[in-house]
């Protein structure tokens, strides 16, 4: 079907365009996906899903029009874009003037991994949590792996194609103690095949399931903590959900430029320590938020967006791009073809200091060290948010001494941004 999409492109693109409008775009998209559920020591559910579209999007007068249909043929795709195609006027096209194509290079390609390996995965972690405490009762695991294709043809006269392949897996352990009860959790994935298991120093399957077995347990015996302001240390895979949450959101262009966010009219501001630099990042290799391209054809980039405190860049996709004269970050992402892209992130962190992480806990009389959160919201116009607390454990005079349950932080992203007083060196991520 992606041969006829390019086929059929140039007649489509041109019909789109004979009316009208600034930018012209035919997104097909092919999925292949397996999920696996192993619970209560038996495989619940073992799903082989795929999915195939094509979606057409017009841009006219700073208006976007969308169509989309998983039947590709030609009157099914006419259809679309004469349903798309509004006002007199006359458009401009170009058509395969630049060619590019990406591919996610793996060692093992999910097409090419067994069920039965899939499945000894999925029977190693389980036997893990449960031997972990005889208090933990039940195990959830969920093992996913994605191939996405996608092919874009606009009307700047770009073909771009791209291949995703992604492998996620996800641990749950449920502990239970005098009729309490308590989760753990811990997950790992990326842009990669299933050599995530077995290549590296780290078995990454007894890692997580240990990860989410100690939490689960840990909660058994955690106290809520007291109320009030404190310090608060916050681990490098907890800080990247920080980020992402109070800061990044804010600094998406289609909220940023439309005033909906604290950042808006900031650039070139002071908005958070001269410690830090947050970064967004689409080209690091392995990471869950990475490709090669956007799925608006742009390649995935580099972004600084807060460089030593001071405000430099929102986050773009093609569309806020065009509304503000800016270009495209490559920031342009969708759920599959049904939908219209729209600014999100890809990989957002906080550069690493010069600080040892070690160090920071020794002066704090009485604070929190938080190491995971969990869900949480934010008010991207005001900057003001809530997280849940997973894993969290009290300071008292210099030393980290109880766990704590319960407990959620609550605060601004700019103000909490400019009260950062140290940076750790090491780098932590954690898939969302």
């Amino acid at each position: 079907m992606k041969n006829l999409v390019r086929e059929l492109a140039p007649y489509l693109l041109t019909k789109l365009m004979s009316e009208g409008g600034e930018y012209g775009e035919i997104f097909y998209e092919k999925v292949f996906s397996t999920v696996l559920n192993f619970e209560n020591k038996k495989l619940q559910k073992g799903v082989e899903g795929f999915d195939e579209g094509v979606g057409i999007r017009l841009i006219k007068n700073g208006k976007t029009y969308y169509g989309y249909t998983n039947e590709i043929t030609k009157s099914s795709l006419e259809s679309i874009v004469s349903s798309l195609v509004k006002e007199s006027g006359e458009g401009k096209i170009k058509v395969g003037i630049k060619q590019q194509t990406g591919y996610t290079k793996v060692l093992l390609d999910p097409e090419d991994y067994f069920p039965e390996r899939k499945k000894e995965i999925l029977l190693k972690a389980d036997d893990i949590v449960r031997s972990h405490d005889k208090r933990i009762k039940q195990a959830n695991i969920t093992l996913k792996d994605s191939k996405r294709e996608i092919l874009i043809i606009n009307t700047e006269g770009e073909i771009v194609e791209d291949t995703q392949i992604r492998v996620a897996f996800y641990v749950e352990a449920i502990a239970q103690e005098n009729g309490y009860m308590y989760k753990g959790y811990e997950s790992t994935g990326g842009l990669i095949g299933y050599e995530l298991f077995e290549s590296g120093e780290v078995d990454l399957i007894d890692y997580v399931s240990s990860k989410a077995s100690h939490r689960a347990v840990l909660g058994l015996n955690a106290k809520h903590p007291p109320a009030g302001s404190m310090p608060v240390v916050i681990s490098s895979d907890a800080g990247g959900t920080m980020i992402h949450e109070a800061v990044g959101h804010g600094l998406e262009a289609d909220l940023a430029e439309k005033g909906l966010s604290v950042y808006a009219g900031r650039i070139g501001e002071k908005v958070a320590s001269e410690l830090v630099t947050v970064i967004d990042d689409g080209t690091i290799s392995g990471k869950m938020g990475s490709f090669n391209f956007d799925d608006e054809g742009v390649p995935a980039q580099k972004t600084v967006l807060i460089e030593k405190g001071y405000l430099k860049n929102f986050l773009y996709d093609r569309l806020t791009a065009m509304q503000t004269g800016k270009k495209s970050t490559g920031n342009g992402r969708r759920d599959t073809y049904r939908n219209v892209p729209i600014v999100r992130m890809r990989n957002t962190y906080i550069a690493p200091g010069k600080d040892n992480p070690h160090d920071f806990i020794k002066d704090i009389k009485k604070g929190l060290y938080v190491v995971k959160m969990g869900g949480g919201q934010v008010n991207t116009v005001n900057g003001d948010f809530m997280f849940e607390i997973v894993e969290g454990y009290m300071i008292e005079n210099g030393e980290i001494t109880y766990p704590v349950k319960g407990a959620s932080l609550l605060g601004n992203g700019p103000k909490a941004m400019e009260d950062i007083e140290a940076v750790g060196y090491d780098l932590g991520w954690a898939i969302g």
